[in-house]
């Protein structure tokens, strides 16, 4: 096992994974900006170490500091946890070349699924369902009207590095295909430095389940179900929960056994996400996350098993400490992110939180560093925090969701709180009847009225 653990991230995250290996024993290093001196997981940690100015690419971005801030403290494993350098598979490597563990996926995986239309080539081989599209990159505008002929419009024009929708083009028509492409390529080059993209068939009304892996890197592979991330805004997911309510457990022992097998033959070492749009009960691959999820807290509520825990066993070379047999799904779980963001508009609203009350009681978690007094920055993602909440049953999770949500209060910055107010509410939400278009279709009509 891991003696002490370097901490390469921030906020609800870091403190998330300092939980865990404290509860392992392991000592614990934190490694913040200078705009992040007051955050709690610096103060909950057993070292810290500023590594650098508030832009993400001189302090968190900023391997040779974070390389560095391990060799001052001697710590001899780094938890990247999501988002930063948590899919650089150069930053594994480099790591590895130090002598240093890297708490997550092989670099040769992360590499592999890092690169979508990579991705889409390995998910069929090892046998997992794809949507119909090109076999790999698209740049030719006769190319690419032959392939979406193939498979029939609308077609999603999609870039193959990145994500967040940037890069990403419906095309209804062969009118449209061009300037969709054109523009497909231009935001790709500009937001993730490739210009490559893909074509896919659009599926119109799908809903989006992924389902979360666990690999030891020996051939051992299990899946813990599915979550059902389908509300989501501009790409970007909102509200998630498990099991979907669009599954049975037939569906739901299928599409795990493919993926659980699909992880063994990869070899796949940490916990993973395969992502899936769902319609007219086929499943479609769509991209795989290879590291913690920001709603793995829906998982861990639902089967009782800590994801973070087993990430870092074995990440040290253990095996997994459950077998495909020891899982069980035990009620129903939701999770909404709080963001620090005006419920309407979504401008962010960075400021001093000067009352901070969350919510408790049975079946009640809330994954936030945040706390009366401090202030989030506006340098970073907007979320400050998570509320899950566990129930026997779906019924039993929205209410109680309900009344969790009603004794949530944040005062000093405006936050997202009133919408799940709304959603929990909404007879669509309440009997599931939801798909990845929803969201936005509901905030398009103004169904999000606050007073």
């Amino acid at each position: 096992m891991f003696d002490k653990i370097l901490i390469a991230n921030r906020g609800e995250i870091a403190l998330r994974i300092l939980r865990a290996a404290k509860e392992l024993g392991i000592a614990t290093v934190a490694v913040h900006s200078t705009a992040d001196a007051d955050a709690m997981h610096v103060r909950l940690a057993d070292e810290s170490v500023c590594i650098g100015p508030p832009p993400a690419r001189d302090s968190y971005l900023n391997i040779p500091s974070i390389i560095a801030a391990c060799e001052i403290t001697g710590a001899d494993a780094v938890h990247p946890g999501y988002g930063f350098l948590s899919e650089n598979a150069r930053f594994a490597e480099v790591l590895n070349h130090h002598g240093i563990g890297f708490i997550g996926p092989k670099a040769e995986h992360i590499r592999v699924m890092g690169d979508k239309i990579e991705a889409k080539r390995t998910a069929k081989r090892l046998g997992i369902p794809c949507v119909p599209g090109s076999e790999g990159g698209v740049t030719d505008t006769d190319e690419a009207k032959r392939i979406a002929a193939d498979i029939g419009y609308p077609v999603l024009i999609k870039a193959a590095s990145g994500g967040g929708g940037r890069g990403m083009k419906v095309a209804r028509s062969e009118a449209d295909l061009e300037n969709a492409l054109m523009t497909a390529r231009t935001e790709a080059k500009a937001a993730f430095g490739d210009d490559a993209v893909y074509i896919e068939k659009y599926l119109e009304k799908p809903r989006h389940i992924e389902v979360q892996v666990l690999g030891d890197g020996r051939g051992n592979a299990i899946h813990l179900a599915e979550r059902d991330c389908s509300l989501q805004r501009r790409h970007q997911k909102v509200w998630e929960e498990g099991p979907s309510p669009a599954l049975n457990a037939e569906m739901r022992e299928q599409i795990g056994g493919t993926v659980a097998r699909a992880m063994q033959e990869l070899g796949y070492l940490g916990a993973g996400t395969i992502e899936f749009l769902y319609e007219d009960g086929q499943f479609y691959f769509i991209e795989m996350n290879t590291r913690i999820q920001v709603e793995h807290p829906v998982t861990e509520m639902i089967t009782g098993i800590d994801l973070v825990n087993e990430q870092i066993r074995v990440a040290a070379g253990a095996p997994l400490s459950v077998r495909q047999e020891d899982v069980r799904v035990e009620g129903h779980a939701i999770e909404c992110r709080i963001n620090a963001e005006h419920p309407t508009t979504f401008r962010p609203s960075p400021g001093t939180i000067t009352y901070f009350h969350p919510p408790g009681g049975l079946g009640v978690r809330v994954d936030s560093a945040a706390f009366q007094g401090y202030r989030i920055p506006p340098h970073y993602d907007s979320l400050m925090g998570k509320l899950i909440v566990h129930g026997r049953t779906r019924n039993e999770c929205l209410m109680r969701l309900r009344r969790a949500l009603d004794e949530f209060v944040v005062a000093g910055v405006d936050t997202t709180l009133p919408l799940f107010r709304t959603l929990v509410r909404n007879a669509d939400i309440q009997n599931g009847l939801y798909d990845i278009h929803w969201l936005e279709e509901f905030l398009k009509t103004g169904g999000l009225e606050i007073a």
